[in-house]
Parts: C-alpha cells; structure tokens; sequence
C-alpha cells in the first residue's frame, strides 16, 4: 500500500443517509460545572446513547453499528461520529436526535477504532484492519474525500492529532510502537518502540509532548513529538488502558483496569503524585474501566466501566466517585458536549 491514497468521495464513500477555559483549581463535589450531554458508545449492545448530565438520566439511546468503539463530537457539537470497529465504516449521527446521516465506507477490512473530530472541520480515524490513518474532509459536505495514510505497523488503535493538522500519531498494538505520520508532505511515517502495548495516547495542549501508556508493561512516557525520543518514563498502576490530559495541560490520568483506579502524573515532574481508587482491584473485573474523559472546564472526570454497563463520574479534586450513571450493554467510547 503506497504511504498515502488520495481517494475520493465517489470511490470509497457509501453515504448511508444523506479553547477549554481555565480555572486556577479544581471544584469540590458541590457544585457541577460539567458539561451538559455525555454520549456512550454501547459496544455490546450495538448503541449510541445520550445522558443529561444535570440529571444522571440516559434521555435517548438508538441502535449504531456493529461493535462500535471510540467517538466524537463536531467542532459545532451538532453531530456524532462514531467508529464501527466492528465493521468497515465510520458514522455520523444529530447529537440532538441520533439519528443516522451518513455512513462513510473506508474500505474493506477496515475496522476503525480510534477517532477525532478536528477543530478543521475534517474526521481521522485508524482503520486497525488495514494498517492505516484516514483523513475524512469535508465529512459532511458533497465535496467529501477520504485519504489514507499506511503506518507499515499493525494494530494501529488510537490517536492524537496536531492542532495545525499537520501531524498525527498512532499507537500500534501488535507492532508495540508509536508512529508519527506527516499529513502534508508525504514523507514516509515514522515509528519507535514504546513499552509492551502501547495503547493510550494524548498530546498537551501546547503541543509540546506527546504522552502515551502502555498497557503491557504498566508504563506512560513522554515522547518528544518531533524526534519521537522518549523524554521520561513513568511506572503508573496496573494495565493502563488509556491518558487522558487534564484541559488545564497540568496532569494527566491513566485508566488502570487492573487496579480498579486512576493514576495522576504530574506532568512537569513527570511523576504520579495520587492514585484515584474508582471501584477498587477487588471490584476491577467487574467493573471493567476502559475509556476517560475529563469534563471541558478539568474538574471531573468519566471512567466507561464497561462490564456493568455504568460510567463513573469522578470529582477530581477529591478523587470521590459522585455517581455512576446508567449507560447502553458495554459503554466505552465517551465524548461530551458542553
């Protein structure tokens, strides 16, 4: 596979249907701040579902696609996209009503999982089953073209987008690496191998680092995002599945699965400074915890504990579990509307 297909809307398109602010500190557990609509991706039962954060309460869930994995908002938080992992296509659903309003075809065997919404308007998604990144433009237009970057690397599930576009990078399962991809210039792309696993990944807000966990090996590191040189390396909790950056760009959080918890680095001492107990390792296999997601304004965070079919909302600041809300068979992916 060349290292970039530029392919068209007409050739690989089916259509099914036609600056975070800044707090000087976190809130306690009184008042809510959170953002209004939390929306889970049901991978076992096959769902999208919508909760009104203010009350708790699921408002709406819908049937999806097949295995449905990681989603996101638009830059104007009138859709949904989601990647059908357990298929070819990525989806886009109203937020208001999820309904379906398109189905965009990435091509056979394609199985795409991680997914980012850009401030540019356009989607990307890795395609795990192909070896590759897709740039979706115009997603919603009738000029829509899909492109594809070929990583070389195999497992390629989640990943983290320059704000300028320019640049993405890609966690790869099977291969144990991280590689960069230059979206402009075609240059071929560029992979290091980090820890056992590499799963997680997030970029800071300045852009400065690029953060990664490996679930195998119970690691995060920070690697310049440039040279891909790994900086510092840091021993979190057990099996972290995913990062998450705090919006303040000061912390961030892996999902320890294995633990039941959070684990908080600090990111200029590069160092975990707290561990936030969610269900505990006594409760881990039961719970289940994949997916994080900070809410908009840093102070909670939603931990997707997908076999019990909740999503934990966790007060940073005391690192108290306030709620465990109601979610479709298999909540994972999370996106939040403010």
């Amino acid at each position: 596979m060349p290292g970039l297909l530029a392919l068209t809307g007409a050739m690989l398109l089916a259509a099914g249907c036609a600056a975070a602010p800044k707090p000087d500190g976190a809130a306690g557990a009184g008042s809510v701040s959170a953002p209004a609509t939390l929306f889970v991706a049901g991978k076992r039962g096959n769902t999208l579902s919508k909760i009104a954060l203010e009350s708790g309460e699921e408002v709406l869930r819908k049937d999806s696609c097949t295995n449905p994995h990681e989603l996101a908002t638009s830059p104007d938080g009138m859709f949904v996209a989601l990647a059908c992992y357990g298929g070819t296509t990525v989806d886009l659903f109203s937020a208001a009503t999820l309904e379906r309003v398109a189905s965009i075809d990435l091509g056979e065997n394609a199985r795409p999982h991680g997914i980012v919404w850009h401030e540019s308007g356009d989607i990307f998604a890795t395609a795990e089953g192909r070896g590759s990144l897709f740039r979706i433009a115009g997603p919603l237009t009738d000029e829509r073209a899909l492109f594809e970057f070929a990583t070389g690397k195999e497992g390629n599930h989640m990943l983290a987008v320059s704000a300028d576009a320019k640049t993405a990078w890609t966690t790869d399962l099977g291969s144990r690496t991280v590689t960069r991809i230059d979206l402009v210039t075609r240059r071929a792309p560029f992979s290091v191998t980090v820890g056992e696993e590499p799963e997680g990944i997030a970029l800071t807000p300045d852009g400065g680092a690029l953060w990664v966990s490996a679930r195998g090996s119970n690691q995060a590191f920070a690697l310049d995002p440039v040279t891909m040189k790994v900086r510092e390396t840091v021993a979190t909790g057990r099996f972290p599945l995913r990062i998450a950056i705090r919006p303040q760009g000061d912390v961030a959080v892996t999902s320890d699965l294995m633990d039941g918890s959070l684990s908080v680095i600090d990111l200029d001492g590069a160092e975990v400074i707290r561990t936030i107990r969610v269900s505990g390792p006594e409760a881990a296999q039961d719970r289940f915890q994949v997916t994080i997601l900070w809410s908009d304004d840093g102070r909670r965070i939603y931990v997707a504990e997908t076999a019990s079919d909740t999503i934990a909302e966790v007060d940073y600041a005391s690192g108290t579990v306030l709620r465990r809300l109601a979610a479709g068979e298999g909540g994972d992916g999370l996106a939040i509307l403010p």
